[in-house]
């Protein structure tokens, strides 16, 4: 067996990849998946061909003879969506890195040469893989010349393999003889028009019985079916055109020769530079130690463990400006503090022997009360560092979020190729799996160089970071919200929130009593027992058995989507008693039973406030969410009975009241919402009257409810569909409501179109705050996606907005509460609520400072209103 080529169609298998692989972007906004998929591709093809050429083949902008003759014929190419347009030179400039070779020649299309290529090096004896996404290029199929033609779906990829004899298997035709079979069917893909009326399976037929497109012509008259012979003979210098494009040229002039393809190192530094800035962590294991020695940052680490050296240190950092420090905590220890203080060294502290940890921490506080302190999740490391004296800390990873919201993670890393044109490994490039407590132990050095590293990158990328954050506007965002807020949020996951174990277990028991109740209803009703929780057997129970219309059959069988269910619920009693019990059965799981694995020795639970998290700058909960306890149903409120203060103090509950119509009120600046929340009447009541046209004093409580949908629908970029699913109503008539809501308040239309327009032109929104929110969607090429991201601006804005204000009112209650002097302390946030736990004996001291903190911390053209309850658990409070 000769030596093997890989020849690969760059165009085409981007484009396969793009199509099959989920959206990607990186932090600077580039999209990725077309370049991710088509590395992958091309690493799964070279694993299993081991080959020692490759050549990849790109189309260049200049007209070949293809779009020559296929214009002439008045035909129109489908343009190659924006966001896989860009992909394509980055593409080009990564392969160059791993030095592959690319062949592009003006004139000629990627498969003229991948076919000239091909045949030139089967002629030299070698064995060729030619891999394409066009079907086109099997005609190119010989004993020597495999073409593979992958499919990528859900990011996995499989390929159809065909030598010239899968070929004459699967379509009855020679590789000759496909090109004319595709001239008579067409391909619309590939611009080849075909014969109209000729199928695939009237072509390969005509091409069995005929052999070629001249011996159709031929035997013309041989043809019985009427329409395919007259469309025949109407279209005969059009089944030859398609011809000419079907056929694949393979006597090109190359600019290369096959010596030239010979397969060199692909893991250079510059590919793992390319790598890097795409993001691309997983594939990066590929290179070795060589490709990423000199792409980091050049800066000395010791480890230290001598308390003298500390102190030396210590006292050398509290003489700069500034200072970078980050804690290596694992499974609730510390496993090494890192710090530095210049670009020169960085220093790794491992507490042992006389180098304690509290120690270090008395050595941090201290330095934080003289030196500017930069860290990464500052909010984890607050109990190394008093915030409370210290001059400044800077979080990074807050900094970083506010540039780019939509990054699922955050890492230290991402700065110094962000920021710093650096690369550095990663822990699971260096340790995998290992504990970071046994890697310093086994790889002392390497855990060093991490470690340093780390810090070091906070320390240099400081100035940057926060020079953007400065240049997007963002300044006061980060050091007057965002900041405090970390302090805040510490201190409400420090105190956790008591909870009735006792009541807790009630609970669950009174769940379990009702989902019993609701399985026998189910069961009876069906006259059947079947597993509630398997869609397939409630599908099947609920659509064949029982022959309920209304199912939409899938194919792993009839969904039983929430949606689905809920548009029959009102129909059939069975329907709402398994939404009910679906209810129930999450509520026993995830919050009966959950929420006693998470309360901590104190009796308390001690939820994580994730500040980092949503794209909108809402606060989020986890481990456990107590943000998303259910409120719609009685028995889901219940619930917040186990939550209960400490004896002597009671619960304050106050949320906003409507924020975000009176935010869509002030933003739009329409006077009529503006009136109308002035008059402080029900804001739904009025908008039913305005849109109905119904004295205020007649609108019935249907009126009122379709009103409230629309009034919040709204808000957040509804569309007419949307609203008559949620009313169950036609869309001509959502259209009716959607209009006549404009009509009554014209300015939040146009607000709402402004929006949209802005966000199409800079590519995001904004918040009063300066908070923003990217929106690669709104000029995508895909409809859905599109839709989307108009949705997303017209709500973001305001959505953002109440989410800024409701972080502000919590630092303004914090501060407001300290300063007071007041035994109390905020518990948890949800929303557009806050819970706050109080002396009882300075109840109506702290429930003043709530009220007026939340009401004054904005100044809108309508009032902030807000409602304030106290109670002695949670579910009395609210």
């Amino acid at each position: 067996m000769g030596e093997k080529v890989v020849l690969i169609d760059g165009h085409s298998i981007i484009n396969r990849a793009f199509y099959g692989v989920p959206e990607l972007t990186n932090s600077a906004g580039l999209h990725t998946n077309g370049i991710y998929g088509f590395l992958n591709i091309m690493f799964k093809i070279l694993e299993e061909e081991k080959p020692d050429y490759l050549c990849v083949a790109f189309d260049v902008k200049a007209k070949t003879f293809r779009h020559e003759m296929f214009e002439a014929y008045k035909g129109t190419r489908k343009p190659m969506p924006e966001e896989l347009r860009e992909q394509v030179p980055v593409l080009q400039e990564v392969l160059k890195a791993m030095q592959i070779t690319i062949v592009t020649q003006a004139g000629y299309e990627a498969d003229d040469l991948l076919g000239t290529i091909a045949k030139l090096a089967e002629k030299e004896g070698k064995e060729v893989t030619l891999v394409s996404g066009d079907r086109d290029l099997l005609q190119i199929a010989s004993e020597h010349i495999k073409i593979r033609i992958p499919k990528t779906k859900g990011g996995r990829t499989e390929t159809e393999d065909y030598y010239a004899s899968d070929v004459l298997e699967k379509y009855q035709v020679t590789p000759v003889q496909f090109i004319e079979l595709k001239a008579l069917m067409g391909d619309t893909a590939d611009n080849i028009p075909g014969v109209p009326k000729v199928g695939e399976k009237t072509a390969t037929s005509l091409m069995v019985e005929y052999g070629s497109i001249d011996g159709i012509y031929a035997h013309i008259e041989e043809i019985s079916k009427k329409s395919i012979k007259e469309s025949l003979l109407e279209n005969e210098e059009l089944a030859i055109l398609s011809k000419a494009l079907a056929t694949i040229k393979t006597d090109c002039e190359l600019p290369v020769s096959i010596s030239d393809m010979e397969i060199k190192n692909f893991y250079t530094k510059e590919a793992y530079s390319y790598f890097q800035k795409l993001e691309f962590k997983n594939l990066l294991n590929r290179f070795d130690d060589s490709a990423s020695e000199d792409s980091g940052i050049s800066v000395e680490h010791e480890l230290i463990s001598d308390l003298s050296m500390c102190e030396q240190i210590f006292s050398e950092a509290v003489k700069q400006e500034y200072a970078s420090y980050y804690v290596i905590e694992e499974d609730g220890k510390c496993v090494a503090v890192s710090l530095c203080y210049s670009r020169e060294k960085a220093f790794i502290f491992v507490p042992e022997g006389f180098l304690k940890v509290e120690y270090l921490k008395d050595k941090l506080i201290s330095l934080a009360k003289e030196v500017e302190l930069v860290t990464f999740a500052a909010k984890e490391s607050y109990s190394y560092v008093d915030y409370a004296s210290a001059k400044k800390i800077i979080d990074l990873k807050i900094a970083a979020y506010l540039l780019n919201p939509l990054k699922s993670e955050y890492f230290i890393e991402d700065l110094a190729r962000e920021y710093l044109d650096s690369a550095v490994k990663e822990r699971a490039q260096l340790f995998g799996k290992e504990k970071l407590a046994a890697a310093l132990e086994s790889k002392p050095e390497v855990f060093s160089e991490y470690a340093g590293n780390l810090v070091s990158i906070l320390y240099m990328a400081k100035e940057k970071v926060l020079e953007q954050v400065k240049n997007e506007g963002m300044d006061s965002l980060y050091f007057d919200m965002e900041m405090p807020l970390s302090f805040v949020l510490y201190e409400m996951e420090q105190e956790g929130i008591l909870v009735d174990k006792e009541e807790l277990i009630r609970y669950g028991e009174s769940l379990v009593s009702r989902i019993a109740e609701l399985e026998a209803a189910i069961y009876e009703a069906a006259n059947t027992e079947f597993n509630i929780n398997s869609p397939k057997q409630l599908g099947e129970v609920l659509f064949e058995k029982m022959g309920l219309k209304g199912g939409k059959k899938t194919k792993t069988g009839y969904s039983t989507a929430a949606d689905v269910l809920e548009k029959l619920a009102s129909e059939h009693k069975i329907v709402a008693d398994i939404l009910e019990y679906r209810t129930l059965a999450k509520l026993k799981s995830t919050y009966a039973e959950g929420l006693l694995g998470c309360i901590a020795e104190d009796h308390r639970i001690h939820t994580t406030f994730q500040q980092t998290i949503t794209a909108t700058g809402r606060i989020s909960s986890t481990a456990p969410n107590l943000q998303n306890i259910p409120m719609r149903m009685e028995l889901g409120r219940k619930i917040r009975k186990a939550f209960i203060p400490k004896p002597g103090y009671v619960f304050l509950d106050a949320d906003y009241s409507q924020i975000e119509l009176r935010l869509l009120a002030h933003m739009s600046n329409d006077e009529q919402l503006i009136e109308a929340y002035k008059q402080d009447a029900d804001i739904h009541r009025i908008t039913a009257s305005k849109v109905f046209h119904t004295p205020i004093a007649e609108v019935t409580d249907l009126q009122r409810r379709n009103a409230k949908a629309v009034n919040f629908g709204i808000v957040y970029g509804i569309s007419s569909f949307g609203l008559s699913q949620d009313l169950s109503i036609n869309k001509k008539e959502a259209e009716g409501y959607i209009e006549a809501y404009f009509a009554q308040y014209p300015k939040v239309k146009e607000f709402l179109d402004t929006t949209v327009e802005d966000a199409e032109k800079d590519g995001f929104v904004k918040t009063i705050y300066g908070r923003k929110r990217p929106l690669p969607e709104i000029t995508s090429s895909n409809f859905m996606q599109r839709s989307f991201g108009k949705r997303v601006a017209m709500n973001a804005p305001i959505q953002g907005t109440a989410a800024d204000i409701m972080k502000l009112a919590m630092i303004q209650v914090w501060r407001d509460l300290k300063d007071a002097g007041l035994d109390a302390r905020i518990l948890v946030q949800v929303h557009d609520e806050l819970l706050l736990e109080v002396k009882e004996s300075e109840m109506d001291k702290a429930m003043d400072i709530l009220k007026n903190g939340m009401k004054n911390v904005a100044q809108l053209s309508v009032d902030l209103e807000v409602d304030v309850h106290e109670g002695k658990d949670w579910y009395e409070a609210k």
